[in-house]
């Protein structure tokens, strides 16, 4: 097995990696980058952005990510198109297997896995992905104005997204599984108030239907009781607002993790709870979950490296 040492390794692309990678790269740290399973991350799947800046007029998702990757590579970032497989952080430098077929040894890491949304598991779910189907609100919510969207979800995150949303759409439908709302009291009469929201309790989505993009779902009530209903719904947009799983199986037991998985930083620094290791983007994010927010992580993280690796030359 060949063996490769680095200064700075990035695990995962993405806006925190590539971010990190620019400015790793700048420092000259000869980054090298692992962009993983999905080399761009989240946004790859996102046909329009409209709210990272320097973009008046919007720019594609992939675009997006094809750029920060292309001014990373400016710099002379070494990125590659393969994935952390194991990872051992209780000596410096690291080491990180890749592709169970070579070793890095780090004397640094970045990680920016991000974070991967929860889904119902529907297959309407990725055939309308970017097509009316969404998992972020403050993304794609602005595409909906005067428009009918239906959010999926009973908690604080789902009663967020559905007041934003009712911000600008004509109407929303909260589609809650249960027969009671799991949000705090606030959230829930916040939502109950909200004259442009409608509740539906007990009712669980059995897919979507359109020509090319969303125009409504096939929802149930009251499953598998003497009392299930049948009926659709006219709906433009499908938001899931069920949760986001931090993708931090691989440092699981090596470094500190909050009850959901996300990565524990030591604000305002990007510093984990492993000398050397630091965390950016949306693995170590539960609440913003923003392109533009996650980029700032990763500069942060990449001037958070380097100043580390100067005070342990």
């Amino acid at each position: 097995m060949s063996v490769t040492n680095t200064k700075c390794l990035i695990i995962g692309s993405g806006p925190a990696g590539y971010t990190a990678a620019i400015y790793a790269a700048r420092a000259n740290l000869s980054p090298i980058l692992l962009e993983g399973p999905t080399p761009g991350g989240q946004l790859t799947t996102t046909t329009e952005v409209e709210n990272f800046p320097g973009y008046p007029e919007g720019v594609d998702g992939p675009k997006l990510m094809n750029d920060l990757r292309a001014q990373a590579l400016r710099f002379e970032a070494d990125i590659r198109m393969a994935r952390a497989t194991e990872v051992d952080l209780s000596n410096r430098p690291f080491k990180v297997t890749v592709d169970n077929s070579e070793t890095i040894m780090a004397d640094s890491i970045i990680i920016s896995t991000g974070a991967t949304a929860r889904y119902l598991g529907l297959d309407d779910e990725q055939k309308y992905m970017g097509m009316g189907v969404s998992a972020c609100a403050t993304c794609d919510g602005f595409f909906y104005r005067k428009r009918t969207v239906a959010v999926v979800g009973g908690g604080d995150t789902a009663c967020e997204e559905a007041l934003y949303l009712a911000g600008l759409a004509e109407k929303v439908y909260l589609i809650v599984r249960k027969d009671y709302l799991r949000a705090s009291k606030v959230m829930q009469d916040r939502v109950r108030k909200n004259s442009k929201i409608q509740i539906l309790f007990n009712c669980n989505t059995e897919g979507l239907f359109g020509e090319e993009v969303v125009e409504g779902a096939h929802l149930v009530e009251n499953a598998g009781t003497p009392q299930e209903d049948h009926f659709d719904i006219k709906i433009d947009g499908f938001f899931l607002a069920i949760g986001h799983k931090p993708n931090t199986d691989l440092f699981a037991g090596q470094i500190d993790l909050d009850e959901a998985g996300y990565i524990k930083v030591q604000s305002p620094s990007t510093a984990t709870s492993v000398p050397g290791v630091f965390a950016a983007g949306d693995v170590a994010d539960p609440h913003y979950r923003q392109a533009v927010v996650a980029a700032g992580s990763g500069c942060r993280a990449a001037l958070d490296a380097e100043r580390f690796l100067l005070e342990n030359a």
